[in-house]
């Protein structure tokens, strides 16, 4: 990961929870919130518990805004970028439509940017190589950023095993071979973690901290 990594995904792809643990384990200082477009699961609902972390969350500045439904953003989600020495996650909202927020960096310097598509085969939107494809290409055209790594989060909620994450890996890898972008991370649900079992990318176990329960 780079300083500043934007993290991004079809709806329900579990984005905001991985934005969120990663935030978490890499001990970042900032977690910017840009979900203007879908009123579920949002980032800025955990701003306490992850202050309790030191982790400071940026997203609309409104009073009592956690929960608003209002498609507005605060002047500070680009304090990440002149503050050199710190680190950040952008929470991104769904697919390329949520992705056109991002074009308000187009003058920002890139150099230290990662951008992260979430993928589930799952999901009927991605559950095959030339639909994760042309996600990709849609969130980058709609972006203006470049693709630079894919987060496997295949799963069935609480029926997964790895076996299902491993059928999500091989359908994920021949893309990032086609595409020319890694796998950077690969989701383990915690409760059947297994360091003995090797994955694609970096393990990233996956803590619910939104949705307690998958059923």
């Amino acid at each position: 990961m780079k300083r500043i990594t934007f993290i991004t995904g079809y709806y329900g792809s579990g984005k905001t929870e991985i934005s969120l643990n990663l935030a978490i384990q890499k001990q970042v200082n900032y977690l910017v919130d840009l979900d203007i477009i879908n009123p579920y699961f949002r980032s800025r609902e955990a701003e306490g518990f992850l202050k309790e972390k030191g982790i400071e969350i940026i997203s609309s500045d409104l009073p009592n805004g956690a929960y608003a439904d209002l498609p507005y953003l605060s002047k500070k989600i680009f304090q990440p970028f002149r503050q050199m020495t710190k680190t950040a996650i952008y929470d991104v909202g769904g697919n390329d439509l949520g992705a056109k927020v991002m074009r308000q960096f187009d003058q920002e310097d890139r150099n230290d940017v990662d951008l992260f598509v979430v993928a589930n085969v799952y999901r009927d939107e991605t559950r095959d190589g030339a639909s994760i494809l042309r996600m990709i290409r849609e969130i980058e055209g709609a972006s203006g950023f470049k693709v630079t790594g894919i987060i496997n989060n295949s799963n069935l909620l609480r029926e997964t095993t790895y076996d299902d994450i491993l059928v999500g890996e091989a359908k994920i890898a021949s893309v990032a071979q086609s595409a020319g972008i890694p796998i950077v991370f690969t989701s383990v649900y915690e409760e059947i973690y297994n360091p003995t079992i090797l994955v694609s990318g970096e393990p990233l176990i996956l803590k619910l901290y939104f949705r307690k329960n998958w059923y």
